[in-house]
């Protein structure tokens, strides 16, 4: 099936939750799994589903996802294919950035639709983690004769408050839905029947953020109102005028909006049986081949970690961490509970000399080290026998060359720690 689809994938404002990870690049460009970006997920779900009009909407700091989409995403001459950045552009009708998910689809509706072949169009996060097959939701969509459709994923209780939470009809029509539900009085109005829970605990309907309209019913839902936000303002108007369907998802899906979520969604794929595989022989996850040698090792000890290609690691001990590619892992080091993003390029010669004159440590890990507990971002350089292990358990904290969020100290790129510093 080719399905006449285009998808839009939302690429977020600020990344406020995601800060400082998102301080010189947009959510989506945000470094996966040790080779990844965020926005390769929905990409590569929408190619393994004949998907392949993709256009991913962001308004800050959108040069790195640009390089990377470029990249990684080239299409033969004879296809029609495409994976285009559109940036928030001001025009002589609209001065303004976008406002949220639903005003960023409403200023480029034109270029998304003008000249467009398409019966429905696709809306994604840029920030979640899953394998989806789209095909079987747009077949759902179409055989419901829906207007809307919402891929939905049961929650538990103390997870409802974060998600838009919604009613159904038995046939899976969508009669109610609430933005983040806070009161118990709401919650209580939306559980679940008992019959209808299937697994122990998962006794609310949480949107994934995942929305197929039919294009004619998207420009007049975006038309007909100034709503900011689709899950806040579109959808509940919707379901008070069309016929907005709920389709089922029982896979694997966490949203890694946040440092803290994107943290745990990381290092729990260091896990001897990890609640998702980047490997798959019918769908795997793409990305920009960067033809890196393997990693080469000497003398160290690993226990449930990721490698990235290109790294050099030297007598040290890695555990229940992420390694990124082009790593520099000098002797001594220890690292455990943590993300190390690796590095864009490796220091020359000249740059290994100029850091000596200078006391500079090089790019990556210096010896004798110790990290625990950390998110180490691309390029950083931390120098010998530093301390990273926020021993004072601080919650937040924020420094010119670290930061703390949820307990984890986050390197920010391009960082600068000296030898002998202890955070």
């Amino acid at each position: 099936m080719e399905p006449k689809v285009i998808c839009i994938i939302m690429g977020g404002g600020r990344g406020s939750r995601l800060n400082p990870l998102t301080k010189e690049r947009c959510k989506p460009a945000v470094p996966l799994a040790g080779k990844y970006r965020l926005v390769d997920i929905p990409i590569s779900n929408c190619l393994h589903s004949d998907i392949s009009r993709i256009y991913v909407l962001t308004q800050f700091n959108s040069a790195s996802l640009n390089k990377h989409v470029t990249r990684s995403y080239v299409f033969g001459a004879f296809s029609n294919g495409f994976v285009d950045v559109l940036a928030a552009e001001q025009t002589q009708d609209n001065m303004g950035w976008f406002q949220g998910t639903a005003d960023a689809v409403r200023q480029h509706l034109y270029h998304l639709l003008h000249g467009a072949r398409t019966d429905e169009i696709m809306i994604l996060s840029g920030d979640h983690l899953y394998r989806m097959d789209y095909r079987a939701f747009i077949r759902e969509h179409r055989a419901q004769g829906a207007d809307i459709s919402i891929a939905v994923k049961a929650v538990k209780r103390s997870d409802a408050g974060q998600f838009g939470i919604l009613k159904t009809q038995p046939d899976q029509r969508i009669v109610d839905f609430f933005e983040k539900p806070q009161t118990d009085e709401l919650l209580d109005f939306l559980r679940l029947a008992p019959e209808a829970v299937e697994k122990p605990g998962e006794e609310y309907l949480s949107s994934m953020g995942i929305y197929i309209f039919k294009r004619d019913v998207l420009k007049a839902a975006l038309k007909g109102t100034q709503g900011e936000d689709f899950g806040r303002d579109i959808i509940p108007q919707a379901i008070k005028n069309y016929h907005v369907h709920a389709h089922m998802f029982d896979g694997y899906w966490e949203d890694i909006g946040t440092i803290g979520a994107f943290y745990r969604a990381n290092l729990a794929l260091t896990h001897h049986r990890p609640p998702f595989r980047f490997q798959s022989q019918d769908a795997p996850i793409y990305t920009h081949p960067r033809y890196l040698a393997g990693a080469r090792v000497t003398g160290t000890c690993f226990d449930q970690a990721l490698i990235g290609e290109g790294s050099f690691i030297i007598d040290a001990e890695v555990s229940h961490s992420v390694i990124g590619i082009r790593s520099i892992v000098h002797s001594r080091v220890r690292i455990s509970n943590s993300i190390i993003m690796g590095a864009d390029y490796y220091d020359s010669p000249a740059d290994r000399k100029r850091n000596k004159e200078q006391g500079l440590p090089g790019i990556g890990i210096g010896p004798g080290t110790y990290i625990d507990g950390a998110i180490i971002d691309k390029n950083a350089r931390i120098g010998a026998n530093v301390r990273i292990t926020n021993k004072s358990h601080v919650e937040e904290f924020d420094r010119d060359n670290y930061h703390i969020r949820e307990g984890i100290v986050v390197i920010p790129k391009h960082a600068i720690i000296p030898d002998g510093t202890v955070i």
